[in-house]
């Protein structure tokens, strides 16, 4: 049995770019970035970021085009698939790409910097809660708000 499946929590490096196929179906580019820390052998905290080349196509393609801006967070499901070609130049060029299948945005206000063109986080709005009797008796169900 095989397997090709990938899961990354990161962050856009790009806005996303928007073209269509031929066939009209949606398709969405943007470059994702994920960071690795550990500690080396002597203690000392180390980072590597690696950069990914996403493609998302169809409804998924328009989410990401409409809520995802550069700095956010998204994490994303899917499988690793590269593709050749041959450039005008007449060099054999490869590149490795991350084909979304699932997506899911990250929280809203992560990854925002409160840069120009960039939107601020939002506040979050306290939920009314239900006082419920604190004996341990029978629940009249005239109480129940609902």
């Amino acid at each position: 049995m095989n397997l090709n499946k990938v899961f990354l929590i990161g962050n856009l490096t790009r806005d996303p770019e928007m073209r269509s196929l031929p066939s009209g179906q949606p398709v969405a580019t943007f470059g994702m970035a994920t960071n690795r820390i550990w500690n080396d052998k002597s203690g000392q905290r180390q980072s590597k970021v690696e950069f990914h080349n996403v493609v998302v196509f169809g409804r998924l393609a328009e989410i990401s085009k409409q809520y995802l801006t550069k700095g956010k967070m998204v994490f994303i499901q899917g499988r690793i698939q590269t593709r050749s070609w041959e450039a005008q130049d007449g060099t054999k060029r490869s590149r490795t790409e991350i084909i979304v299948e699932q997506m899911q945005l990250g929280p809203r206000g992560a990854g925002t910097s409160n840069a120009p063109g960039t939107s601020a986080p939002v506040e979050e709005t306290p939920i009314d809660t239900i006082q419920y009797p604190q004996d341990e008796g029978e629940i009249n169900p005239d109480e129940i708000p609902f």
